[in-house]
């Protein structure tokens, strides 16, 4: 009786540990980055407007939804192509309260040069 009890111990107390473990890595990071969904379609970014902050770790997960739209950062250096069924991420880190603009520069038709939009980074 003694082993059945030290084996339901050893088995009880595994559970429990790897119970613990899994609640740990499903728990959020507290320095993992913010993901932002942004969609590219013809001839809009949805959000159009995404706010930030001064110093605030994000990831941009973009996704096109129907072209090869092309995602142009100036201010950032930044040149990213949108490929349908795809997500591309851009990580970012702004160190400064501004506006940063992003349009597309792939042409997809009537309306591509209303295909823009902004980072609006906050103190």
């Amino acid at each position: 009786m003694s082993q059945r009890v030290s084996r339901r111990s050893v088995l009880h107390g595994a559970l429990l540990g790897a119970g613990a473990l899994l609640l740990r890595a499903g728990a959020a990071q507290p320095n993992a980055p913010r993901v932002i969904e942004l969609v590219a379609r013809r001839f809009v970014y949805q959000p159009a407007e995404i706010e930030l902050k001064v110093g605030e770790r994000v990831v941009i997960a973009i996704r096109s939804l129907d072209f090869v739209h092309g995602m142009n950062i100036p201010d950032l250096n930044q040149r990213l192509d949108l490929v349908p069924g795809k997500v591309v991420q851009l990580e970012l880190q702004p160190q400064a309260a501004g506006e940063i603009e992003f349009v597309c520069d792939n042409f997809c038709g009537d309306g591509h040069e209303t295909m823009h939009g902004r980072f609006v980074v906050r103190a």
